[in-house]
């Protein structure tokens, strides 16, 4: 009876998910395969909205196994889905996932900043799910180790925010390597086993790309909806889009794009001159128009040129909710473990993600 079922498990791992790359069995929804009296039922945990999608997986597998087996009767079934009081009651209310696909768009940079202005308003958690290089613990200048209570790991509190991450539990110079079912579950144990109490969002930090923590948390977690990072260059987009269309695929609303590195500031002055009126001064072919009495100019300069911030949200027709402007306060302050907006107030980032923050909140109430 094993060996038959092992024979249809490795038949159903030649059937891709809908729209996917990667097999059903590789993506965790084959929860159950029940042989009696020549009947096979497969029990399948799909976790989506999209009806097309069941419909094709269903069809696909009836097919195959029919074709390669001699059952009088195949029958696929799914685990009926948790009804909408359950999600209602659980202690988290929001869980926004930050997320991109291409690496060094500054993910996690943006994940700590809306979380810290969220966390002026609200209660927040932050989740750093980089198994392979988390940067959080850096990041708020942190390597306490969790508690475990009743089975249960504590999250490390800092600046009013809960936070997790493996970089809290894996010695920092030992190498990570994980195979593709041990980080799904290390990503499901990072929601089971991880006491958040009540929060009203819980961001989490994804790594690039969209393999087996991604497929994990969109598959198996209940996503309020996703943020989209990009930087203006279109190669950034070629693996962005990737990202954006895994959201969409599994019913995940996207809520919004952010640009980050949009310009660069630069600021100077004039000395020596008593009339700065008819001075032109050109940077990057750009004619600085903002002299004032006292000789002081500043002018935003493109250093990557390309919009798209602004492709990214037309081709998925969600806004355009933050471009942030290159800052190399930002880097040190991810640096010194000291969050930008808790040591910066009034600047144009920090109102950038002040914005974000409340277009975010405005969006769940």
């Amino acid at each position: 009876m094993n060996s038959l079922k092992t024979k249809i498990i490795e038949k159903l791992s030649t059937i891709n998910y809908p729209d996917f790359n990667r097999d059903i069995i590789s993506f965790g929804i084959l929860k159950e395969i029940v042989i009696e009296d020549d009947i096979v039922k497969i029990l399948l945990d799909v976790k989506t909205d999209n009806e097309n999608h069941k419909v094709q997986i269903k069809n696909d597998i009836s097919s195959l196994i029919s074709k390669d087996f001699s059952f009088k009767q195949v029958i696929v079934d799914f685990i009926k889905e948790l009804d909408q009081s359950g999600v209602k009651n659980s202690k988290v209310k929001n869980i926004i996932a930050v997320g991109s696909c291409k690496g060094g768009v500054g993910k996690s940079t943006v994940s700590l900043n809306l979380a810290c202005e969220l966390s002026k308003t609200y209660k927040v958690g932050l989740l750093d799910l980089d198994i392979y290089g988390p940067s959080l613990p850096t990041m708020i200048n942190s390597r306490d180790q969790p508690k475990m209570v009743d089975n249960k790991l504590i999250p490390i509190e800092k600046f009013g925010i809960k936070f997790m991450s493996f970089g809290f539990i894996n010695n920092e110079n030992s190498p990570t390597i994980w195979r593709g079912p041990m980080v799904s579950r290390m990503t499901q144990q990072f929601f089971d086993n991880v006491d958040w109490g009540e929060l009203d969002y819980l961001i989490v930090d994804l790594p690039p790309g969209t393999g087996d923590i991604q497929l994990t948390l969109v598959q198996k977690i209940y996503l309020t909806g996703a943020i989209i990072v990009t930087t203006p260059q279109d190669l950034s987009l070629v693996d962005v889009r990737k990202g954006s269309d895994m959201f969409n695929k599994v019913n995940v609303p996207v809520l919004g794009v952010v640009e980050n590195m949009s310009n660069y500031c630069l600021e100077g002055s004039i000395k020596g001159l008593d009339n700065y009126k008819d001075i032109d001064i050109i940077i990057n072919n750009q004619k600085i128009n903002s002299i004032d009495d006292s000789g002081n100019f500043n002018i935003s300069l493109e250093i990557f040129k390309g919009i798209g911030g602004q492709s990214e949200s037309s081709r998925l027709d969600v806004p355009l909710i933050g471009k942030l402007n290159i800052d190399s306060n930002l880097s040190i302050s991810g640096d010194n473990g000291l969050p930008y907006v808790l040591n910066y107030s009034q600047t144009y980032n920090s109102n950038e993600f002040s914005s974000i923050a409340q277009q975010i909140s405005q969006n769940d109430s």
